[in-house]
Formats: structure tokens, C-alpha cells, sequence
């Protein structure tokens, strides 16, 4: 059966979700200690760590923690570490970088560029008349544009290189075309369903709209101003990405090429940098794009029996005994990431390791059990 969600007003597998979240009740950590026990750069909270590190199994592991702007760094894996130190790396955040691209979409909005209730068609062919139910730029980044998750021919384009770089035969222009050929089955801002088309086809607007590259112009609005020059947008080659690996643990996966889909999964970077990203959304205040980064926090649509599920701007809420948790996961072939914050404890977690998704996977669920009891 189809969920209707409730959009809120907003003014103005590839990647990794797959429609697997984590539970809204996390589990206990095995420790049975929780970080708030103590300062972040005290030694329960690294030991706490030091567990989460070693509950996930992977190549290489970097679990990043903050509390109040104090912050805690621990590394490991199974593998031999790296020449260069694990926690300096870029790592590929994949569908997280998602929340890059919402924080892009807000910061315009609040500055006047453009607004959110703009038709995506408009902005990518502004001769193309929009319709009677057009496809909004808010549409896309709450996925509830009518979009597939993937455009209908990608499967068989990307079926030759399926393991080693299903994207790359997918550039811009076509995705660009597939977005403007289709016939939306459902009614825009009806229902919700996860598309990195939908985010993909976003950045292309975003990018028309402001006559500006996508890398120009996520790195001059986001990138930049947050101080994040640990965060890239393409690979920096040997001793500056990290290595990614299958689900086996052994073969290594060569650096990720998202083609035409950047704006739904291309953000490469260091532990440090997202921690700082993270914590720019924590409190915003006095910070660059402060009011874009209390716009994406904001609850726009609920769905689910009794909308139990919320959804904000560019991250999936969660309630916890005290206040709301943030948080969004992304994979590539051979990495993973999560990125959350909590603003009722001052908390913010990056964690990453080196390792494809497989069943059983505990990565994601140390990550988020470890968020939801600081």
C-alpha cells in the first residue's frame, strides 16, 4: 500500500539508502556506557570508541565524535594501516552527500537566488512551458517528485561495468533528458520515494539555474565558506582517498565515478571535515549560511502509519528519549558512511570505513546506536 506524506511548507544501490533504515528504537550498545558519562576527550568515551571501531568489521574504520566542539578521533580496521594516517583521508560518503546538496538548495533559497518552489523543468529548458503539475526543486530533495530511484534505462546501460563503475555511463546530458522525456505517473508532493535520480536531476537545475558548474558551485556556496577543504568532488588519487574494498574484505574497488549523478553521491572527504560540517549544523549560530543550516533541520514531511517517520530538508529524524537525532547513511562499492548530529547533546558523528555493504552489515547500527545514546 502507498504512504501519503504531509508536506510542511518550505519556503522560498548505489549511494546507500535503500529504503533499509536504521530502527527508530536503537539498540543497546554492547558497552553499556554512554558518552555523555563523560567529556568526548575522556577515556570512556575512547574506549567507547575503541569498541565501536572494533565491532565493525572492515579494512579501515574512522569513528569521529564531537560534544560541544571538543572532539574525538579513533581509527582501526582489519587491514594493514595506510601510509597516510586513516582519520586524514577522504572517504566516499555517497548518498550522505545529499545533505551537501540540501544545505546548496537552502542556502539559495535564504539568499534570494532562487526559491524552492521552482520548477525544475523551467531551470534546466527555461523555453519549456512547466505543466499544470510541475516537478518543483523542493520536490527533489524531499522525494516526492514521482521519480524511480534510478532512470528507467540506467540498468541496462550500466549492466557492463555493474561491478566496477555502473555509473560512468550515465553523464549528464542523459540524465538531464531522461528527467525532461518522462511522464511523472504520480502527482508531485504526493508520496515518497527515494530517488538519486530525483537528487541528480536537483543539482542539474541548481547548476542551469545559476549558469554555474556543479563542482564551481557547491564548493563557492557550501564548500568554502565552511572552511571545508578536506572534501573534494573527484578523486585525489593515492594517499589522499582512501581505498575502498568489496564485501569480501580483500579485493579493493578502484575510486568511484558517479557520472551524471553527482549532486546525489559524489562528496569525498576527511573524518575531520564532515565532523565540521556537522557541527555547523549543531549551531549554526554566527556561522556562515547559518540560516540555511536552520532551514534544513526543519521537519517538512511525515509519513508512515501515524507519520511516524520525519523527514527534514536534507536528513531523516529520529526521536530519542530527549530530542530529535539527525542523520543520513550513504555507500559506494567498496565504502560506507554515516553523518548525524544531535542538537539536545551537542553531539555530532562521522563515522566511515572502507567496506562494500553486505547482509549483516553492523557498521550502520554501531554508528547510529552509538548517536542515539550520546
Amino acid at each position: 500500500m502507498s504512504q501519503t506524506p504531509r508536506p510542511a511548507p518550505w519556503p522560498g544501490d548505489p549511494f546507500g539508502v535503500t529504503g533499509e533504515l536504521p530502527p527508530r528504537r536503537p539498540p543497546e550498545h554492547s558497552s553499556g556506557r554512554r558518552p555523555a558519562e563523560a567529556h568526548p576527550d575522556g577515556e570512556a568515551v575512547r574506549e567507547l570508541l575503541d569498541d565501536a571501531v572494533g565491532a565493525v568489521d572492515a579494512p579501515d574504520v574512522v569513528l569521529a565524535l564531537s560534544r560541544d566542539g571538543h572532539r574525538a578521533v579513533r581509527c582501526g580496521g582489519t587491514g594493514p594501516p595506510p601510509p597516510v594516517p586513516r582519520d586524514r583521508l577522504r572517504y566516499e560518503i555517497g548518498s550522505a552527500s545529499k545533505t551537501f546538496t540540501a544545505l546548496l538548495l537552502a542556502q539559495l533559497t535564504q539568499s534570494g537566488v532562487l526559491s524552492a518552489g521552482a520548477p525544475a523543468a523551467a531551470c534546466l529548458d527555461p523555453a519549456r512551458p512547466p505543466g499544470q503539475l510541475p516537478v518543483t526543486l523542493a520536490h527533489l530533495i524531499t522525494h516526492t517528485s514521482g521519480l524511480p530511484a534510478l532512470p528507467a534505462d540506467f540498468f541496462l546501460r550500466a549492466l557492463p561495468t555493474w561491478r566496477t563503475d555502473p555509473y560512468a555511463g550515465y553523464p549528464d546530458r542523459r540524465v538531464v533528458d531522461a528527467f525532461l522525456r518522462r511522464r511523472p505517473r504520480r502527482r508531485p508532493g504526493t508520496r515518497w520515494h527515494y530517488s538519486n535520480f530525483g537528487v541528480a536531476v536537483l543539482g542539474h537545475a541548481l547548476a542551469a539555474a545559476t549558469a554555474t558548474p556543479w563542482d564551481d558551485l557547491l564548493t563557492g556556496q557550501v564548500l568554502r565558506p565552511l572552511g571545508l577543504d578536506g572534501t573534494a568532488l573527484r578523486p585525489g588519487g593515492p594517499g589522499i582517498d582512501a581505498i575502498g574494498h568489496r564485501k569480501d574484505g580483500s579485493t579493493r574497488t578502484s575510486p568511484l565515478n558517479v557520472g551524471g549523478f553527482q549532486a546525489a553521491g559524489a562528496v569525498r572527504a576527511t573524518p575531520h571535515d564532515l565532523l565540521t560540517f556537522l557541527e555547523a549544523h549543531l549551531d549554526p549560530s554566527g556561522r556562515p549560511l547559518a540560516g540555511a543550516l536552520r532551514a534544513v533541520r526543519r521537519p517538512v514531511l511525515r509519513r508512515g502509519w501515524g507519520h511516524r517517520h520525519v523527514h527534514t530538508v536534507g536528513w531523516f529524524q529520529h526521536p530519542t528519549g530527549h530530542g530529535p537525532m539527525y542523520f543520513h547513511c550513504g555507500a559506494t562499492l567498496g565504502q560506507q558512511a554515516f553523518l548525524g548530529f544531535r542538537p539536545d547533546t551537542g553531539t555530532a558523528l562521522a563515522a566511515v570505513c572502507t567496506r562494500r555493504f553486505r547482509a549483516r552489515d553492523t557498521f550502520v547500527a554501531t554508528a547510529y546506536a552509538l548517536l542515539a545514546e550520546a
